[in-house]
């Protein structure tokens, strides 16, 4: 008897090491898109729920892109709603001040992590999705072009296209700067 209750405990421990394993990977991600961390745990929780369901999650060959691709497509339907909502939330905001820094240093930094956010924001869809997965997300452009859909040229142009972007706005930003 204590087999058949080991048997049947073996799969939850099995999906329970493969969550434990990828949660991280799968949250920033999500995070990635929805740019809000409690939207993101939803999403991280509604892509293992959905890999669960399927019952076929031990098949998957390629486990970090399969997991990506669904948390991408859950937040991008979770996002849309709200893609009117253009201000930031405090939450979000990047923690790149040092324990150094003054409060008019952390001041500025704050200023300019939120006007970089609101920048990211505004770029059209198709380079703020492959930005948003290659540097939030962490992902390498293989996973990225896997996850979109693209060839990983289109997607590495993107990219740079995204950053040129973003960099030249910064120098007219801190041109225009009193």
């Amino acid at each position: 008897m204590p087999e058949a209750a080991e048997a049947s405990a073996q799969p939850t421990g099995s999906f329970a090491a493969f969550v434990e394993r990828h949660s991280r990977f799968v949250y920033r991600v999500a995070l990635a898109v929805a740019r809000n961390p409690h939207d993101a745990e939803d999403v991280a929780q509604e892509t293992f729920l959905q890999v669960c369901r399927g019952e076929r999650w031990e098949a998957i060959e390629d486990q970090r892109g399969y997991l990506a691709r669904v948390a991408w497509r859950l937040a991008v339907r979770r996002r849309r709603p709200r893609m009117l909502e253009r201000e930031l939330s405090p939450e979000m905001q990047l923690e790149l001040r040092s324990a150094e820094a003054g409060p008019e240093q952390s001041a500025m930094d704050r200023q300019l992590e939120a006007w970089l956010h609101a920048r990211i924001d505004a770029l059209p869809e198709k380079l703020r999705q492959p930005l948003a997965l290659a540097a939030l997300a962490e992902l390498k452009l293989v996973e990225v072009a896997k996850i979109l859909g693209l060839p990983e040229g289109t997607v590495r142009r993107r990219i740079h296209s995204a950053r040129q972007r973003l960099k030249r706005e910064l120098t007219e930003w801190k041109g225009r700067k009193p």
